[in-house]
């Protein structure tokens, strides 16, 4: 009897020691990754033009019209994608092989059903990112971005592809974000046609102007610069472009996006 005791012991301590520990999921990346903030640029009027001289709130509306191009892009070409990821970050994820986990789920996006799945692969101190997406007999895991994040969730880079029926790299986002309040966010086009090389980066700081924008763009003719500032709680801020207002001064505006004096 005593023998056959220490032998289901035994038993099940082998069984036991085969469970392997899955361990923890990687970190996500936070949605700031992905998506730079244009809210204090949202209202601006329609235009193509940059050419905007003359009107009361001229600084900021110019300042609104240049970051607006990229607002476009986001909104419209990639939108599937930037909102899928922002749905993953509230999935609870699976363990589906080694160190890989896998956040999945559907969603309808802009009146179309989607199904998602998100899987991060731990891969030493990085993490392997990929989003694949498919939308009913249309397509079937489309991967239509990947990236890779520090372990520790506070850096990383990301590859946009521009659609199914187009499947070319067509945004590249590197990105940090140490802290809160802190951080910043690149998109370069790296797609190969003359806009390629533009690009838009948003930062926070701890100066009061908190904010910035600098943008490098082409514009049909040569590649131009814009650097822009603001504070995120008043809305005041500055803008200033060789290019396209003529002088290296800083314009201002105040909190109504009344053009000012800058002091």
């Amino acid at each position: 009897m005593k023998k056959f005791i220490i032998l289901s012991l035994m038993i099940i301590m082998s069984l036991t020691g085969c469970k392997k520990d899955k361990g923890d999921p990687p970190i996500l990346p936070p949605v700031e990754s992905m998506l730079i903030d244009f809210s204090n640029f949202e209202a601006a009027r329609k235009s193509s033009s940059y050419e905007i001289k003359g009107t009361q709130n001229s600084s900021w509306e110019f300042s609104a019209i240049a970051a607006g191009t990229w607002r476009v892009i986001v909104t419209g070409t990639l939108l599937v994608p930037t909102t899928a990821f922002q749905m993953a970050i509230d999935q609870t994820p699976e363990n589906i092989a080694d160190k890989t986990w896998q956040w999945s789920f559907s969603s309808t996006i802009a009146q179309i059903q989607y199904e998602a799945r998100l899987t991060g692969k731990i891969t030493g101190n990085n993490v392997e990112w990929k989003m694949y997406i498919s939308q009913g007999s249309a397509y079937t895991d489309f991967l239509w971005f990947e990236g890779t994040s520090a372990i520790d969730g506070k850096s990383g880079s990301w590859t946009l592809y521009h659609s199914y029926e187009n499947p070319v790299a067509v945004i590249q986002i590197d990105w940090e974000k140490p802290a809160d309040n802190q951080g910043k966010i690149k998109y370069t086009y790296i797609k190969d046609d003359p806009f390629k090389d533009s690009y838009i980066e948003y930062g926070l700081t701890s100066n009061t102007l908190n904010a910035y924008y600098t943008i490098h763009t082409w514009n049909g003719v040569k590649f131009v610069d814009v650097s822009i500032e603001w504070n995120k709680t008043t809305r005041n801020g500055r803008v200033k472009s060789l290019d396209y207002l003529g002088d290296e001064n800083w314009h201002c505006w105040d909190s109504n996006r009344v053009n000012t004096e800058c002091s």
